[in-house]
């Protein structure tokens, strides 16, 4: 019976009828990019058990389905090219697999920077999008699902770059690919498995955790579906009473039938907020529950006549958008920018009222500060910034949001049903873009993501494949003081993994992440950077200077320290100015602010505060802007520390 229900799983998982007799998981599909100069796999399921025969490239190979109906065929290493065909069948059904092309196969995986797309980047960067048809760039996006047990198969497509599906590509992936067949010109097949905010052990298996008794503990805790099922059950329950508590008693829902966003509403009696910001900070402290927020704007008869873009930043947390009264747009994510059409119709000469029905969960509610709050008229731009009117609609208790348990998590679970099925499937490398969900357990970290590239490689069975490692973009308010660290010490980890870990490398991003957005814009730098990574330990460029300067070693003379580097390339510098977010310590480890200047390929650091120095620090907070040691190949130094004090977990 258990044989039984797998089965039905596997068809039903792989788009199939379910009394086909010959199954293929989706990556094995039109337009699939295998990977070249290697052996590659290709699996599948005979459903009766009957003998498969794969024909391909003027050859023919068999194989005999085992007990659980799986079967497999190795095609021998291939040249870059293509494209191909391959016919599958038995003696009773048949699958062609057309527009095959030989690449590079990268996997692509990690939290919500990886999993950011391209529609993001629609104003940022539109040329790139309108200019990115090339059907030798192929993307296959995975889609989300989680799992307590290994799965076999799941969703998705493999589809070529082009402007219209490029809007769901890995932003990171897709300008690392970009780069590498712009230089390499061979086909690049991305396969892109990512899930916001989820840490790495969900990305582990479960053998691959065995030293990590928490995590294996909640495995099995998990697996007993008593518990996983009493674990949902109640969290939707407190969800679904607090949803329904401020829909129903929300002010702004008129008992006539119309709501707050009415063009005719009164909103004489309403308070003044400034955009972007929140509304704690204009006399609404810990309201969470709905606010709505209104603003009033005039159009002349020339900013008529074609669709407006009504751009709203980000909004904390979610969104009901309307335009003189009706709904343009909506969003149940704060991370996602607000970009919604308002139609020529509903534009009109005078008066128009822009209003905004916000939920706040938890923490403050309101308008993310350094976005852009605008309408865009055709070649006229209306900034929205400035005085809105508010009014709250319901205030509650906030959501308890942090006491809910997201099953995808959980240890194991995106292995099980997001890693795992894709095994089989030769690839050239990886990519990974991950570290801010374990932010907090930095310690940990140090052996949970070698853990990951450990499991990974054990699992495909191709040796040290090359590694690569995103590491964390500054992020929240800069800190006017040195700082204990906070991402710096997960940013340790991620480079100390690279040192340690054979054929792994380090992409850099310290200077390109946002103060008030986890989810930085500038992804074609980041790719960028994975390209140049690739390129030393995945194509062997011997003499590439993939990487900004990384600490070696210090020596103190007298009341200084000199430093020693290396990926310096042709030279270290301070851009823009003099070197900064350099701090300085004696024994009693209290860091200062220092001066630091470069001689030759050392870096000089001292401070007139301290005489007797054993210690420097540079980089070293959760937004260190203003760092600005680069080599002269405009690569950013990692953050480091030059002392081994006790680090926080």
């Amino acid at each position: 019976m258990k044989k039984g229900l797998m089965f039905l799983g596997i068809m039903m998982l792989a788009n199939t009828s379910i009394f086909a007799q010959l199954v293929l998981p989706a990556l094995v599909s039109d337009s699939m990019v295998l990977q070249r100069d290697q052996p590659v796999k290709i699996w599948g399921w005979s459903m009766n058990g009957e003998e498969v025969t794969v024909k391909f490239n003027n050859q023919q190979y068999t194989a005999t389905p085992d007990a659980n109906r799986k079967w497999a065929v190795t095609l021998p290493a291939t040249k870059a090219g293509g494209p191909y065909n391959m016919h599958i069948g038995t003696s009773s059904n048949r699958i062609d697999v057309k527009e095959i092309l030989f690449g590079d196969v990268w996997l692509c995986s990690g939290q919500s920077n990886m999993e950011f797309a391209m529609y993001r980047l629609v104003v940022k960067n539109a040329d790139d999008i309108a200019n990115s048809t090339n059907n030798s760039i192929r993307e296959f996006h995975v889609d989300q699902q989680y799992s307590f047990a290994p799965k076999n198969t799941f969703n998705g497509k493999w589809k070529p770059a082009n402007p219209t599906n490029i809007l769901r590509f890995s932003a990171a992936a897709y300008y690392m690919v970009r780069d590498l067949y712009e230089k390499y010109k061979v086909p690049m097949g991305v396969i892109h498995t990512s899930w916001g905010g989820t840490p790495a052990e969900a990305w582990t298996s479960e053998e691959g955790l065995k030293e990590f008794s928490n995590y294996t503990e909640r495995i099995h805790y998990f697996k007993d579906t008593a518990n996983l099922n009493a674990t949902l059950q109640a969290d939707k329950a407190i969800q679904d009473a607090w949803y329904k508590k401020i829909n129903d008693n929300d002010k702004g829902m008129l008992p006539n039938g119309t709501t707050w966003a009415s063009v005719d509403m009164d909103a004489a009696k309403w308070r003044t907020m400034k955009v972007p910001g929140f509304w704690e900070d204009y006399g609404a402290a810990d309201v969470d529950g709905i606010v709505w927020v209104r603003k009033e704007i005039d159009l002349t008869q020339t900013m008529l006549g074609k669709d407006a873009i009504l751009e709203l930043g980000m909004l904390d947390d979610n969104d009901i958008t309307y335009f003189n009264g009706v709904k343009v747009g909506t969003s149940s994510n704060k991370y996602i920018p607000r970009r919604y059409t308002v139609p020529a119709s509903l534009l009109k000469v005078g008066k128009n009222v822009i209003t905004v029905r916000i939920v706040d969960t938890d923490g403050s509610g309101g308008f993310i500060k350094d976005k852009k709050y605008r309408l865009l008229l055709g070649n006229e731009e209306m900034d929205l910034a400035g005085n809105w009117q508010y009014e709250v609609g319901v205030s509650v208790s906030a959501l308890p949001v942090n006491t809910f348990t997201r099953m995808y998590y959980q240890p194991a679970t995106l292995y099980n049903a997001m890693i795992a099925p894709l095994v089989p499937y030769t690839i050239k490398g990886v990519a990974w873009y991950q570290g801010e969900s374990n932010s907090g357990k930095a310690l940990e970290y140090q052996k949970l993501l070698p853990a990951l590239i450990a499991d990974w490689r054990s699992r495909w069975q191709q040796g040290n494949f090359p590694f690569l490692v995103v590491q964390l973009a500054n992020y929240m308010a800069v800190q006017d003081k040195p700082a204990d660290g906070g991402w710096a010490w997960i940013r340790e980890a991620q480079l100390l993994t690279t040192q340690k870990v054979p054929n792994t490398a380090l992409a850099v991003a310290i200077d390109i992440g946002e103060t008030n957005d986890v989810h930085p814009l500038n992804k074609k730098e980041v790719g960028r950077r994975l390209a140049l990574a690739a390129e030393k330990i995945a194509y062997n460029e011997k003499d590439m200077v993939y990487s900004g300067p990384i600490y070696q070693s210090m020596k103190v003379e007298g009341n200084k320290i000199v430093l020693s580097f290396t990926n310096i390339g042709t030279g270290l510098v301070a851009k823009d100015g003099n070197l900064k977010q350099f701090a300085i310590a004696g024994d009693d480890r209290k860091f200062v602010w220092a001066k630091a200047t470069i001689a030759g390929d050392k870096v000089i650091v001292w401070s007139d505060e301290i005489t007797d120095p054993v210690a420097v620090r540079y980089a070293w907070a959760n937004n260190p802007m203003g760092a600005n040691l680069y080599n002269k190949e405009d690569l950013p130094a990692s953050s480091f520390r030059t002392d081994d004090w006790d680090k926080k977990p």
